[in-house]
């Protein structure tokens, strides 16, 4: 490994390091004094202001992903990946947001659901429907991942370390603090992760205006004297951005589809009042359009190491970044950069270690073992839940351990392939689901389950046995999968769903 840090930087690095340390455990154990149950742990039992949040919102769907891995595709494959990525999006990413969060919060209340399982049982009177998304959720396990490859990249350059001890170092901390926070100190934390975001985003967003001294053109004339193909708006010459179906539809679709994941959807359960949803939801969707931005920042470091190399090595994907801000920024605001760089992992890492561990713990084991492991409210089992999502979360930091360091050094182009892989399968199957259950009336249970079930198959096939012209290469792009299911499954719940409805009219007729 390159050592791209000085002395310098390494040293201020471990002292901004320790007081973000700092800060993250007074609020851990100032949540953890709060947290009695698994019902505290995961929806909290404080009454949180909608600004709070809406930007511990968008903090958590801002992931290391947008700061620090999708960047590198713009890098590689220039404007059709920010179009992609930074437009297309989070348009549909947005507007689903402001459309779906009301309506999931009206129905979550109503029905008291601490995880997405949860609602999908309660809704659909089926606790084996509840289930099996209990045991889908585990798929997030990817997204998981990609964050701690993330930080991993992050830290280990910016402190010249090795990516071993550097992996086990991060899943330890985060992992050992969410065992006792929960939802009380994490929603503190990601707001103030989403204000020094703020500050990098604008950092990051500023620091190329150079670029910009002729105009948009001399930027794209610029990108055009390294690789013609970075300039253009679909990118022939990518495994991912060659046509308008993949940067334009796909990305609509799945951005429409994003926001069914269970650290997303259950945020707006947290709020303790119907009138603050739209303050709560404008404030989420200000921000994290701008997070959504960063990756513009991806054409800045191609433009700083043309030859996507340094020292004469090769810059991987994930790792374009993390030496761009080592090597381009003085080491006070590089500080800053890889401070917000951290928080922008750690807040997502936060909701899906949350809501991941409470799901297992409430939606897969309590109910596989008919409350005769875990001691349920009702006084009946053996293992507290507060204590059993603790040894969750102890077998989750194994795996995501094992899994990552894989990633780091064998990945296929970029973990986010692997993120996006089972990310995406998890809220295609969501989708229809969540969709029907919260706009539709007296839907058959039949419905959702063939629509999620068709989604699941849908996109494994057409990724894993390489359906349709988009995945005949090395490099597949899961949003095609994905954008493919989502549409299957719309048109297999919505047939069956009409059908359902006319036969009890027939009957009667």
């Amino acid at each position: 490994m390159n050592n791209l840090a000085s002395h310098t930087m390494v040293t201020a690095v471990w002292f901004s390091l320790a007081a973000y340390i700092a800060f993250i455990l007074f609020f851990v154990i100032r949540g953890a004094m709060r947290t009695k149950n698994i019902s505290d742990y995961a929806v909290g039992n404080i009454d949180f202001s909608p600004t709070v949040l809406g930007l511990s919102l968008a903090a958590s769907m801002s992931s290391a992903a947008t700061f620090i891995i999708n960047p590198g595709f713009v890098a590689y494959y220039g404007i059709s990946a920010f179009l992609s990525m930074g437009f297309f999006l989070p348009l549909g990413t947005l507007v689903s947001m402001a459309v779906l969060s009301k309506r999931f919060r009206k129905i979550g209340k109503t029905i008291q659901a601490k995880t997405l399982a949860q609602w999908m049982g309660i809704r659909y009177d089926s606790k084996a429907f509840a289930l099996y998304f209990g045991f889908l959720s585990v798929l997030m396990i990817a997204f998981i991942v990609l964050i701690c490859v993330g930080l991993t990249q992050v830290l280990s350059r910016s402190l010249n370390l090795q990516i071993f001890p550097t992996l086990v170092g991060i899943v330890i901390f985060t992992f050992g603090y969410m065992m006792f926070g929960g939802a009380n100190s994490m929603v503190y934390t990601n707001t103030v992760q989403a204000l020094l975001k703020l500050t990098v985003a604008v950092i990051l967003l500023t620091s190329g205006y150079e670029h910009f001294s002729n105009g948009l053109h001399g930027l794209l004339d610029k990108l055009v004297a390294i690789d013609p193909y970075l300039a253009r708006p679909f990118n022939e010459t990518s495994p991912l951005y060659r046509d308008f179906f993949e940067v334009v539809v796909c990305q609509v679709v799945v951005g429409v589809a994003v926001i069914c994941q269970p650290h997303i959807l259950t945020r707006s359960l947290f709020l303790k009042n119907d009138k603050d949803v739209n303050r709560f939801l404008t404030v989420a969707i200000i921000v994290l359009g701008i997070f959504f931005l960063v990756v513009f920042t991806g054409i800045y470091a191609r433009l700083h190491f043309p030859g996507l190399a340094v020292n004469g090595a090769k810059i991987s994907l994930d790792s374009v970044m993390p030496s761009f801000v080592v090597n381009r920024f003085p080491v006070y605001i590089a500080i800053v950069i890889i401070l917000g760089m951290i928080s922008a992992g750690m807040s997502t890492l936060e909701g899906l270690i949350q809501s991941l561990s409470t799901t297992i713990t409430s939606d897969i084991l309590q109910p596989l073992t008919g409350n005769k492991l875990i001691k349920s409210e009702a006084g009946k089992g053996i293992i507290p839940a507060l204590v059993m999502n603790r040894i969750v979360i102890g077998l989750l930091a194994i795996v995501s351990i094992f899994v990552s360091y894989q990633q780091l050094v064998n990945p296929t182009l970029s973990v986010g392939i692997l993120a996006q892989n089972g990310v995406y399968a998890y809220f295609s199957a969501a989708f229809i689901p969540v969709l029907f259950g919260i706009f539709l009336k007296d839907v058959h249970k039949l419905v959702p389950v063939t629509a999620s079930v068709t989604a699941l198959i849908v996109h494994f096939s057409v990724y894993y046995l390489r359906l349709t012209p988009y995945m005949q290469d090395s490099v597949r792009n899961p949003g095609v999968a994905s954008a493919i299911a989502i549409i299957c499954s719309l048109l297999v719940g919505g047939s069956l769903y009409l059908a359902l409805k006319r036969k009890p009219q027939l009957a009667t007729a």
